[in-house]
């Protein structure tokens, strides 16, 4: 009775049995039995009391640009933040400038933006496919930094209560924060600096042009495994004789031994049976036990 109260009251907001794997990156995988929509937090106050009442986890999910949804229906509630909680602003604060963020906003358009502004430090996020909220809950980072080196606190919501958490109480590490099921990321406040927007969107620039160079495009979750301490995952792999490695409608990618492309109209148990064999053949080759950098719902994370 709870979903159906909740769908009556949600109307268009809500949608059950709701396609999932085809919002990841991945573009494999089945559906979610329902997903929110919240636009406003006016729709965060009204619905978020009826989600605790479902008897599924709630997920919070962006972009997918590092989850493996399963093939059929995974048994969660899926939330996703748009609208008012993609939107972006910043003042000057003394030597520095404090920019707000919606967990919903696309990390790259936001990259581009301050940069155009003369708000440097943040033009490593555009090589990352991921929305804000995902960046909180995995610290994501590249090109030399994270969203540690200027996250100054994090807006929460869980079981209807909002939070500002400080940095420091999210622990964050590499692509790990202490946030646990059900805490839903709404915004971000980072500390920024000001510089020459032409040197800023020409490090955008150089970004962009180095992910095409060195990563593979097509149906991909970036980076399957963390690097491990003082050696890379990629090396491993390709030093395993994987590089290029099929296993169905799933392969290891020739230009980058730390990705895993999809096939169009591929199964997601294909690319999950892919990450698992992989892990297995480095282990037994090197002795290195590789630790997933992606996501799983519906799947058990390998081991």
């Amino acid at each position: 009775m709870s979903l159906a109260r909740l769908a009556r009251v949600g109307g268009a907001r809500v949608s059950e049995h709701a396609p999932l794997g085809s919002r990841t990156t991945y573009r494999v995988g089945g559906t979610a039995r329902v997903l929110v929509s919240l636009a406003r937090r006016g729709d965060l106050d009204e619905l978020g009391p009826l989600l605790g009442d479902l008897g599924l986890d709630l997920v919070a999910v962006g972009n997918g640009s590092n989850l493996l949804v399963a093939d059929g229906e995974v048994a969660v509630c899926v939330v996703r933040l748009e609208g008012e909680f993609a939107d972006l602003d910043w003042r000057d604060d003394g030597d520095g400038v404090l920019v707000e963020l919606g967990a919903g906003l696309d990390l790259p358009v936001a990259a581009r933006r301050l940069a155009r502004a003369g708000v440097t430090g943040f033009e490593w996020a555009v090589g990352v496919p991921g929305t804000v909220g995902g960046a909180v809950a995995m610290n994501a980072g590249g090109h030399g930094s994270d969203l540690a080196a200027s996250l100054v606190s994090a807006t929460l919501w869980r079981e209807g209560r909002t939070e500002r958490r400080d940095a420091a109480a999210l622990e964050l590490g590499y692509r790990h924060s202490a946030l646990v099921p059900g805490e839903l990321v709404l915004g971000a406040t980072l500390r920024l600096r000001r510089g020459d927007p032409a040197v800023a969107e020409s490090e955008v620039r150089s970004v962009v042009r180095w992910r095409r160079e060195h990563q593979p495009g097509g149906a991909n979750a970036g980076s399957v495994f963390r690097n491990p301490p003082g050696d890379h995952a990629a090396r491993l792999i390709e030093a395993t004789g994987l590089k290029g490695w099929r296993r169905g409608s799933a392969r290891v990618s020739e230009k980058h031994a730390n990705f895993i492309q999809a096939d169009e109209g591929g199964r997601a148990e294909d690319v999950y049976g892919l990450i698992v064999e992989v892990r297995a053949r480095v282990l037994e080759a090197t002795g290195v036990a590789l630790v997933c950098e992606n996501r799983f719902l519906g799947f058990e994370a390998p081991a």
